[in-house]
């Protein structure tokens, strides 16, 4: 007896597991499964193509169908209801208030979106050299698209040993070169670096850990697209441009969220905290007044001055169009209104709209978005938000 439980005694290094865990969200795992299956298929005939692709749809009902509890969501448990307020509080719980019932079906999640905060705020320097040479709208779209053609190479090269070489003798590609300083912040958020190369070319290649780059790579492609939109829209580069929403600093990150429901596997909570197109969350009750909580990490008090809402992929009737934002000093046991609006429209898809805080200053460690009404609730019964962003005042700690 004594050699088996000796046998059966093995050494956990459970930090090392919790690591791997959380390294990707399941909507970015499914996006880069999605698009290995979409290359090896390219030469496949249609009508067999067709025929897979009926599978694959059919197969991701019948799992959706499977995940979803088929319990009555009426009664379905709140959470902890008992011990005094202020000690769940002080163990990060979620607690309700008289005003707002807490009770929902869905897992606290955690957020794991440190690098998208990250690749935001490696923008800063490369927008401020632009402005600083006094850079025309042309010629900064002209150096932000050389940009991701480098980053496009690199994502079409092997997994574990990405490298592309930037060539001098191109236009673009020595603009690049001369404008590589700046960037140097921005490739460390996506785990790149820069090497010297022969004949002065320079090579741009992985720096740690191979996986980090594929997970950060559809961030910075999106948030291409939405500064290259946002440059076109200003009129000059100017130490003005240096504002919302050009700039995206401070964004809020790895911190807890809880919604009022979710859609599994692919619509669930964090999917709107993950900074790619990819995702969003879907509320399937959203009609009737949905919300979403988010608690800070380490309970870290942060003063809200500026939020984010992207719409979908689709689907613009479940839009959110009325809602109110709210603080919580005291980890979500009072709530203060900081911003609400109503009527908003989001006139395409992917559209991201940003909306200072113009109330009175508080410092906060939870906030809570109540979603009161869907663009047209006549046509649907889900409420679908493609991303979230906060932002606040002073910059926050990143690991």
């Amino acid at each position: 007896m004594e050699s088996m439980m000796s046998l059966s005694v093995i050494p956990r290094k459970w930090h090392e597991v919790l690591s791997r865990r959380v390294i990707t969200t399941e909507s970015t795992l499914a996006s880069i499964i999605f698009n290995i299956t979409r290359e090896r298929r390219k030469n496949i005939m249609p009508e067999m193509l067709l025929n897979l692709d009926k599978r694959d749809r059919s197969e991701a009902e019948e799992l959706e169908r499977s995940l979803i509890s088929k319990d009555d969501a009426s009664i379905s448990l709140p959470g902890r209801q008992s011990g005094d307020r202020e000690w769940r509080i002080s163990r990060a719980e979620f607690v309700s208030d008289d005003q707002y019932s807490l009770s929902s079906s869905c897992p606290v999640r955690r957020c794991v979106d440190e690098h998208v905060t990250k690749i935001y705020n490696a923008f800063f320097p490369v927008i401020c050299e632009l402005v600083e040479k006094s850079s025309d709208k042309s010629r900064a779209i002209e150096l932000l698209e050389a940009f991701k053609r480098i980053l496009v190479n690199l994502k079409n090269s092997p997994f574990r040993t990405r490298r592309t070489t930037i060539n001098a003798v191109s236009n673009g590609d020595r603009s690049f070169i001369e404008m590589l300083p700046p960037f140097a912040q921005l490739l460390d958020a996506l785990s790149l670096k820069s090497e010297s190369g022969v004949k002065g070319t320079i090579d741009i290649c992985s720096a740690s850990d191979p996986v980090k780059t594929s997970v950060a790579l559809p961030v910075v492609f999106h948030a291409l697209d939405d500064l290259i939109y946002n440059i076109n829209r200003c009129g000059k580069l100017t130490k003005e441009s240096l504002s919302w929403p050009l700039l995206k600093l401070n964004r809020i990150c790895s911190g807890f969220v809880l919604g009022s429901g979710e859609e599994l596997p692919f619509g669930i909570v964090t999917s709107a905290f993950d900074g790619t197109r990819m995702s969003k969350w879907k509320e399937p009750n959203g009609v009737t007044g949905r919300w979403i909580i988010y608690k800070v990490l380490g309970n870290q008090m942060h003063e809200l001055v500026a939020y984010e809402l992207m719409s979908p992929n689709d689907a613009p009737e479940g839009d959110p169009m009325d809602w109110v934002i709210e603080g919580s000093e005291d980890g979500g046991s009072s709530w203060h209104i900081l911003d609400q609006q109503t009527s908003q429209t989001f006139d395409t898809r992917f559209q991201r709209k940003t909306y200072e805080v113009k109330s009175q200053t508080m410092l906060a460690n939870a906030f809570r978005f109540r979603f009161l009404a869907v663009r047209d609730a006549k046509v649907t019964s889900q409420l679908q938000i493609g991303s979230i962003d906060l932002y606040a005042r002073k910059p926050v700690f990143l690991e």
